[in-house]
Formats: C-alpha cells, sequence, structure tokens
C-alpha cells in the first residue's frame, strides 16, 4: 500500500457510509415486486351467481378485452359478488393500466344493474398481504360489540403507526337493521318488495333543513332520522287499505337488529374473534414495524375491559428475523473459513490478514449500492 493513510480513511469512508446505508434499507422477506394486475370488485347483493354472471361479469370483460397489453383475463362470479383480474405483460406500466381498465368500466356503467355498488377498480400490490394478524376476542361480548370496539379504538390506533398502511379486519359483522319479509302477507296487502324498498328509502332519511340566523347565534336545523329502533321501523307506515286501516311494516315483515354480513365468520383456537391484519407501507422494514406493533398491543391490552384479550397469531417478522440472523451467522463462519484456509495454504498471518480487512469492508460497502438502487435487504 503505497499511501495507507489515504486507503485506511477510504476504508473507512466506505464502512461508515455502508453501515448508514444498512441502516435506512428495508428489510423483507421478499424483494419488492409490483406486478401489472389490476382487479374489478363488484358488490350485486341479493343477486344469484349466474345472473352476476350474465348482467356484470360479461359486460365487464367485454369493455376490458380491448385494452392494450393484456397477457391473461381471469374472471369469477359469486353470489351477490363479481371478481375480474386483468394481467398485463411486464412492460406495462401499472398506473397507465389501471387508468385504462378504469376508463373501459366507466364506458359501460350504463348497461350495469341500478342497484349494484359503484365497480371497484384496484391495483393487487404484492405487499398488500397483512404482515402479522392480531386475535380481538371477548368473553362478555358478541361478534358485533366487538367489532364495534375494534374499529372504534384499535384499527386507529394500529393504522396510525409509523410504518402501518393499513388494518384489514378480518370477521367484521356491523350493525344493520335486518328486514324479513313474509311473501305471503306481502301478497294478501298488494305490497312487493319495490314498494318495501321505496318507502325504506323515502322514510328514512336524514337530511339538512336549513339555518337560522340570529343576532348572536346561528342555529343549523336538520330532519333527525325517525326510525332507529326495530320497533320503530316495525311502526313505518307502508300503504292505506280501502277501509283507512294503516298498513306498518311489522305486518309484513319481521324486524331485528343483527349483523350486516351474516356469512362473514373469524374463528381463532376453536373461539368466535376478530381478526387485525396488519399491512406494512411497500418501503417499511418488515421487522422493525412488527416490533412496534406488539409494543403497542402491550399497551393496548392494558387499557381494554374486562373480559377482553388481543394476542398475535400471526408473525412473518420472526422467520424473517430468523432467517436474516442465520445468512449473518453463515457471513461469518465463510470470513472465517476464507481466512483460515489462506492460512494454511500460505503459511503466513500477513497474506490472511489482508482478506480479513477487505471482506468485511467490501461486504458493509455493497449496502452503497442496495440503497443507492432502492433495494431491500431479503432472502
Amino acid at each position: 500500500i503505497r499511501r495507507p493513510v489515504l486507503a485506511t480513511v477510504t476504508s473507512l469512508l466506505l464502512i461508515v457510509c455502508g453501515i448508514a446505508a444498512f441502516l435506512n434499507l428495508p428489510l423483507r422477506e421478499l424483494p419488492d415486486v409490483d406486478p401489472p394486475v389490476v382487479s374489478v370488485s363488484t358488490s350485486y347483493r341479493g343477486a344469484a351467481a349466474s345472473v352476476v354472471e350474465t348482467r356484470i361479469t360479461q359486460i365487464i370483460e367485454d369493455a376490458i378485452s380491448g385494452i392494450e397489453g393484456i397477457e391473461t383475463i381471469q374472471s369469477s362470479s359469486d353470489n351477490g359478488r363479481s371478481s375480474v383480474t386483468v394481467q398485463f405483460v411486464l412492460g406495462r406500466d401499472l398506473e397507465a393500466a389501471t387508468n385504462d381498465v378504469r376508463d373501459a368500466v366507466s364506458r359501460v356503467g350504463a348497461n350495469l344493474p341500478p342497484d349494484i355498488d359503484p365497480p371497484q377498480v384496484a391495483k393487487i400490490d404484492a405487499d398488500a398481504q397483512p404482515i402479522m394478524w392480531l386475535n380481538f376476542a371477548s368473553d362478555r361480548l358478541d361478534s358485533l360489540e366487538v367489532t364495534d370496539y375494534a374499529e372504534r379504538y384499535l384499527v386507529d390506533a394500529l393504522s396510525t403507526m409509523p410504518g402501518v398502511a393499513s388494518v384489514t379486519v378480518g370477521g367484521r359483522r356491523r350493525y344493520a337493521m335486518r328486514i324479513w319479509l313474509d311473501r305471503e302477507a306481502l301478497a294478501a296487502r298488494g305490497l312487493t318488495v319495490s314498494d318495501v324498498i321505496a318507502v325504506l328509502r323515502r322514510e328514512n332519511v336524514e337530511l339538512p333543513a336549513g339555518i337560522i340566523e340570529a343576532a348572536q347565534r346561528d342555529f343549523s336545523v336538520r330532519i333527525t332520522r325517525s326510525y332507529r329502533s326495530p320497533e320503530q321501523f316495525a311502526q313505518l307506515p307502508m300503504s292505506k287499505g280501502h277501509d283507512g286501516h294503516i298498513v306498518r311494516l311489522g305486518e309484513v315483515a319481521k324486524v331485528e337488529l343483527g349483523s350486516m354480513d351474516r356469512r362473514n365468520l373469524f374463528r381463532g383456537n376453536g373461539l368466535q374473534q376478530v381478526g387485525l391484519g396488519i399491512v406494512k407501507q411497500s418501503t417499511a422494514n418488515t421487522v422493525t414495524v412488527a416490533k412496534a406493533v406488539r409494543a403497542e398491543v402491550e399497551r393496548l391490552a392494558t387499557t381494554l375491559p374486562e373480559g377482553m384479550q388481543l394476542v398475535t397469531a400471526f408473525d412473518t417478522s420472526v422467520y424473517i428475523d430468523t432467517s436474516i440472523h442465520e445468512v449473518y451467522f453463515t457471513l461469518g463462519i465463510t470470513i472465517a473459513l476464507v481466512i483460515g484456509v489462506i492460512y494454511l495454504f500460505l503459511g503466513s498471518w500477513r497474506a490472511a490478514l489482508i482478506p480479513a480487512v477487505t471482506i468485511p469492508v467490501c461486504v458493509v460497502a455493497t449496502f452503497i449500492g442496495l440503497y443507492a438502487f432502492d433495494f431491500s435487504i431479503n432472502l
């Protein structure tokens, strides 16, 4: 080494920059891959799968089939739901492809049934899968009350944590007023399902009614919702008979407060629970996010009402953390073997000292390139 000071300073500079880049690199199981895949989901409550296939799925497929760069189109039609997945060639820009699909779906909106929920066009992100699942249960509350508590207090607390993109609620069962119609009672009174829907839309409303302005105060006036309980909904007037009798909803239907989706269920360890799936941001460190979430779970556990428990059921960071540590251990063994083999063959500690210094500098400096090209530390 003709300039030992320059070589030493350069090596130290590479190590410092490499360590700084290493601390800022995301740690994940697999590389960040964003495939050009777009999905279109449409909800049509109460419709059979065959109706969904002919009136929604086929129309959307025909609309998007002419878009440039499509490789495959896969669709499924279930009771009340249509799903169309479009995979583009690898060179296709995902943002442009998503906009093309959204435009194609909007052009056929008039051909779709009027009672459907608007089609949802979304990019399928490889990072949209939860990295960990939390099980939330109570031995004193039902699933509706557990879901309500989770969405009020737990989802917001976990969603605002650094590195967390969103929180998926598994087994969500929200409150809804369920109306079970009696077809014979409807027919006897000359009513149809459309009449019931029209009355509900007309009567069950909450509207602004203007402003009252005074010298020192202003008041907002609104028409409050008159129907809040099952008993009040049962008194909803439907029609008036020839004899002047007012037909009410309770005469032609059974009204109860229940779940919006009765088929949505989440079970863990044999118990009915609510699952909270933590979805991290694409550039976040999986291990760091999981560690912060576990600490937040411990804090939230102390604030839960009696009978509730929040536990970690599934955590991908455990496997990643163990695997990466195994890689570090393997690197250490490799460096030791290289130095030992060189010493055994050359018989000189001076010759063995050179790779002993060079290998760590090269390995640490590699993180500078990984950080510069937006790569991640993964398996």
